[in-house]
């Protein structure tokens, strides 16, 4: 994939700057990119020099657990919501009455598989805002 092409012209850096650091030097320079937005050691470096703001990024691990949840959830819902609109499909296309009787009894039982997921994600949902809450 080529380079994106930049419009301002005076915005391309063209003038490489050499320097040597200590490993020790090194490595606070890349633990500042990882924890930044910043994409590599020179944009660190040229952000400092020009004493320009570095946005630090914090992940709370504590999280971890309820988003791998939250995702779960999404994906099980996810997964319902198809097979409601595949026995949706059918239903509409039956011909006969007792065929849309079947899909629109199995299409209400498929509804209720998503109560339990609702109520757990209500559930996180609510003790993530509790959370969110206590901190401010």
């Amino acid at each position: 994939m080529p380079r994106k092409e930049i419009k301002n012209q005076e915005q391309v850096l063209t003038n490489p700057i050499v320097i040597r650091v200590t490993l020790n030097e090194f490595n606070k320079l890349e633990k500042i990119r990882k924890e930044s937005n910043c994409r590599s050691i020179g944009e660190v470096v040229r952000k400092t020099l020009l004493k320009q703001r570095i946005t630090y990024l914090h992940r709370d691990v504590s999280m971890n657990g309820p988003m791998e949840e939250l995702a779960l959830i999404r994906k099980e819902i996810k997964a319902i919501g198809v097979n409601i609109n595949q026995q949706t499909h059918r239903f509409h296309t039956s011909q006969s009455e007792a065929e849309r009787a079947f899909f629109a009894l199995k299409t209400a039982s498929t509804y209720k598989q998503m109560e339990p997921k609702i109520e757990r994600l209500l559930d996180i949902v609510s003790k993530l805002a509790e959370k969110w809450l206590q901190r401010s």
